[in-house]
């Protein structure tokens, strides 16, 4: 779907900032831009997802969690979000030669990685599996409120 533009093909590539754009950045597809380009349709998926989740983030609030659209809306940019933050947590661990393979072909200066890409790794993975657990849990909770006729009690 996206492909490097030839004329930015003698651009370095740096992993760790495109590590740290898609943890700070990701959900808005910087990330995906930094690397191939304006023209790349997942980075603008990002801008669309997240475009989308807002909205649907403040009907959910608005309505109490009752918006079946906002619920839609708000998955959307959830998925955004939560794809980001795997992105840069992908990007940080792939090797340096492999990172360079794809992304610094042919030319002198070569990647290396250090503590910076590291911590944004354990950065992302706290985050992202925080607000993974943040969500699964309030919808659960959603889903089992409006349940109302369970009973609770061993008795009945």
């Amino acid at each position: 779907m996206s492909t490097r533009a030839p004329s930015a093909a003698a651009r370095f590539r740096s992993k760790t900032l495109t590590a740290l754009l898609a943890f700070l950045l990701g959900s808005v597809g910087a990330h995906r831009f930094y690397l191939y380009g304006r023209r790349d349709a997942w980075g603008w998926a990002h801008v669309i997802g997240t475009a989308l989740g807002i909205p649907g983030l403040l009907m959910l609030i608005a309505s109490h969690r009752t918006s079946a659209l906002g619920w839609v809306l708000a998955v959307a940019g959830a998925a955004s979000l939560l794809a980001a933050f795997l992105a840069a947590i992908v990007y940080g661990l792939r090797p340096d030669e492999k990172w360079d393979g794809q992304f610094n072909a042919g030319l002198a200066r070569r990647s290396r990685s250090g503590w910076g890409v590291v911590f944004v790794v354990i950065f992302s993975l706290f985050i992202g599996a925080l607000g993974l657990m943040a969500g699964l849990a309030v919808t659960f909770q959603t889903y089992f409120e409006s349940q109302g006729g369970i009973s609770t009690s061993l008795s009945d």
